[in-house]
């Protein structure tokens, strides 16, 4: 494990017990950048963050740039550095995002306490690509691409309506039941002891499955361009965004997205319903009327009642 500070001590991600949903939407996002990001809501001690930063260390060899609550304009866009100016040289500062693109992923954790406006300029980056800066006599405009992972505990503040359409999917952290709890409790266990061994084969094991994951999530990238999209899948993400009464046209194409990435995760040539239906509750839950009104971001059987017969033979 590169990129792994001394002494923090990392559960590979191919050990992390259930949260499937949310690992599917991290791969996801992976494979497409352009699907705009993941939010993850769930309460504490959900393992959002660990499966993060697992997932950032199985799929770029190092943990995820983090940006922290209380990070300035000039700390997350990039600016002129002081000390240098101090000097009377005048040079530019690499800000978060651009540190971000180098390692691949930016982790927001609390995203919801994260001030507004920082969270617009963020998404509206990974929404077009371009980071373009222009402040303080300084100007710079970079193509900048980075997977987005946001978490956030619903119990301590929402997002603002607008903020929530602009990630790309959302998921939410579900609680295990006593199988998996069982499953939990044994691999924490198993993964403190094994790190004391030297040569310890259950170690080697999880790096081996990381590794062979991390390869099918590089397949996948390269070739999700050629997976071809008919026009019955299309309809089936406007159709189903229209029953569920997604605010805005930004579902769908999500859907549409993700769909595809999908299909090239499993090495299919093309999209096909089963690949939509499985993705549309990370497209479109956050984008319901009653969730951007302040209600639940959980996808229940009313919603998938909605669009059931879309999907039947």
């Amino acid at each position: 494990m590169t990129g792994v500070p001394p002494g923090v001590r990392i559960l590979p991600y191919s050990r992390v017990v259930g949260q499937d949903e949310l690992k599917l939407a991290l791969e996801l996002n992976h494979v497409l950048p352009r699907i705009g990001g993941v939010l993850m809501a769930g309460p504490r001690g959900t393992a959002k963050s660990t499966l993060v930063r697992a997932f950032a260390l199985m799929a770029h060899g190092e943990l995820p740039v983090t940006l922290p609550i209380n990070a300035t304009d000039d700390r997350v866009l990039g600016g002129w550095d002081l000390d240098a100016l101090i000097r009377g040289e005048a040079r530019p500062q690499p800000g978060l995002l651009e540190d971000a693109a180098d390692k691949g992923m930016l982790y927001i954790d609390e995203v919801n306490l994260l001030d507004d406006h920082l969270v617009d300029i963020i998404l509206d980056v990974v929404s077009t690509g371009v980071l373009s800066v222009q402040r303080e006599g300084f100007a710079a405009a970079r193509h900048l691409s980075f997977g987005l992972v946001g978490t956030m505990n619903p119990e301590e503040g929402g997002l603002r309506p607008q903020l929530l359409d602009r990630f790309g999917m959302m998921v939410t952290a579900g609680q295990l039941d006593a199988s998996d709890r069982y499953r939990l409790i044994r691999t924490v266990l198993d993964f403190e002891e094994e790190l004391a061994r030297p040569d310890s084969e259950w170690l080697a094991a999880a790096r081996r499955d990381d590794a062979a994951l991390r390869d099918r999530l590089a397949a996948a990238r390269r070739r999700v361009a050629d997976v071809a999209v008919p026009d019955d899948v299309l309809w089936l993400c406007g159709e189903a965004a229209d029953r569920t009464e997604a605010v805005g046209q930004r579902g769908e194409i999500v859907a549409t997205l993700a769909a595809r990435a999908l299909a090239a995760l499993e090495g299919a040539d093309r999209v096909g319903p089963g690949h939509v239906l499985r993705v549309l509750p990370m497209a479109l839950r956050h984008r319901r009327p009653e969730t951007t009104h302040g209600g639940t971001f959980d996808w229940g059987p009313e919603d998938q009642a909605r669009v059931k017969d879309l999907f039947e033979a």
